[in-house]
C-alpha cells in the first residue's frame, strides 16, 4: 500500500494538485454541485438533530400515572390523545413530503443549470475514451492538422467551456473530476457529453468512478487548467513530431524502442512506431505521471514500469519487454526526452 500511497501524496503536493473533493470547486458546474451538497448537508443535519432530540425527549420525559389516564390499563389511548397523535402524524407526513419535493426541485434545478454551460460558444471539444486502465485523449478540430492526441492528461484554457465527448473501448468506465464536474459514464459504442470549465489555473485530479476491473483504483488522470497563451503553446508543441535524438545515448534508446515490442502498441509521431493499442508516447516526457496517474513521471519510476509493469500495476495490459540490461538506460533517456 505504501508503494502507491506515498508516491501519490508526492504527486499531489509536488505538482500543485488541488484537493480531489466535490466541496473544493474550481469550476461552474462543480460550484453548483457543492452548493447542492451543502444545502443537503445542513437541511438533513438539522432534521437528524431534531429527530434525535424528540427521541431523547420521549425516552426521558416523566410519563403520566395510570390514575391520570385510566384507560392505559387496556392500552387504549383516550380520544384526546388519539386526536393529538393524529395531528402530529399528519403534520409530520406533510412536512416530510414537502421536504422531499423541495430536494427533488433543487436537484432538477441544479442539473438544468449545469447543462446550460453547453450553450456557450468559443468552446473546445475533447474526446475521452476509457480503456483498461488508462485514458485516451484527443482534441477534436475541423482542421485535422490541429488535432492533438495524448493520454491520461487534459489541458484546458481557463475561462473557456470544454466539451467532453466520453466513450469506452471495453467496459463501462466513469469520467469524474470532482473539482470541475460530476460523474459521467463512459459506455462502449455510446457517446456521452458533458461540459467543464475552470475558473482559475491549477491541476485537478480525476478518477474512474465505475468499477472496471482489477486496476480500477489506479485509473486516474489530470486536468491541467492554464492561461489561454499557455494552453495554445502546449497544444502547438503537442502537434509537433517527436524530438529527434541529438546524442548517441538517446539515438540508441530510440533504436531499442523501435526494435522491441514497444513499437507494436505505442505511437511516436515522426518515427516508424505507429502502434495504436497503448497510449501515444510522442510527448511522453512532458506528462506529470505514468501508468494513468499511478506514479510520478520520474526516471526511476519509469525504469520500474518499463522493466516490470505487472509488479507496479498487476493485471494491466502492458507486456513485459525482454530488454537487455545495457538497453534500459538508453531507452529511459530517450523516453524522458520526448517533450
Amino acid at each position: 500500500m505504501r508503494r502507491f500511497v506515498l508516491p501519490m501524496l508526492m504527486l499531489l503536493s509536488g505538482c500543485g494538485g488541488h484537493q480531489q473533493s466535490v466541496i473544493d470547486p474550481a469550476g461552474s458546474q462543480a460550484g453548483l454541485i457543492a452548493q447542492l451538497w451543502w444545502f443537503f448537508l445542513w437541511l438533513l443535519g438539522v432534521i437528524f438533530v431534531l429527530v434525535v432530540a424528540v427521541m431523547l425527549w420521549a425516552l426521558t420525559r416523566k410519563h403520566r400515572g395510570i390514575e391520570q389516564e385510566p384507560l392505559e390499563r387496556t392500552h387504549v389511548p383516550s380520544p384526546e390523545t388519539e386526536r393529538r397523535m393524529s395531528r402530529v402524524v399528519t403534520g409530520a407526513s406533510i412536512l416530510t413530503v414537502a421536504i422531499l419535493l423541495g430536494l427533488i426541485v433543487m436537484s432538477i434545478a441544479t442539473g438544468k443549470s449545469m447543462s446550460s454551460l453547453g450553450n456557450q460558444k468559443n468552446g473546445i471539444a475533447v474526446e475521452v475514451t476509457g480503456n483498461q486502465w488508462w485514458w485516451y485523449v484527443r482534441y477534436l478540430n475541423d482542421d485535422a492538422s490541429k488535432m492533438v492526441v495524448t493520454a491520461n492528461e487534459i489541458h484546458i484554457p481557463v475561462g473557456r467551456p470544454v466539451m467532453i465527448r466520453a466513450t469506452s473501448n471495453d467496459v463501462i468506465h466513469s469520467f469524474w473530476v470532482p473539482n470541475l464536474h460530476g460523474k459521467r459514464d463512459l459506455i462502449p459504442s455510446r457517446v456521452n457529453v458533458e461540459w467543464i470549465q475552470a475558473h482559475h489555473p491549477g491541476r485537478y485530479r480525476g478518477q474512474c468512478a465505475e468499477f472496471c476491473g482489477q486496476q480500477h483504483a489506479h485509473m486516474a488522470l489530470w486536468v491541467i487548467a492554464e492561461s489561454e497563451q499557455e494552453f495554445e503553446k502546449w497544444a502547438e508543441q503537442q502537434r509537433q513530431p517527436a524530438v529527434i535524438p541529438g546524442d548517441p545515448l538517446k539515438q540508441r534508446g530510440q533504436q531499442v524502442f523501435l526494435n522491441n515490442a514497444c513499437v507494436l502498441c505505442h505511437n511516436i509521431t515522426g518515427t516508424p512506431g505507429a502502434g495504436q493499442v497503448g497510449p501515444d508516447l510522442t510527448h511522453f516526457g512532458s506528462r506529470i505521471s505514468i501508468a494513468a496517474g499511478t506514479l510520478p513521471n520520474t526516471k526511476g519510476n519509469l525504469g520500474g514500469w518499463v522493466t516490470d509493469p505487472q509488479n507496479i500495476k498487476p493485471g494491466n495490459h502492458m507486456a513485459t519487454a525482454a530488454l537487455k540490461s545495457e538497453d534500459i538506460e538508453p531507452l529511459l533517456e530517450y523516453l524522458e526526452s520526448l517533450r
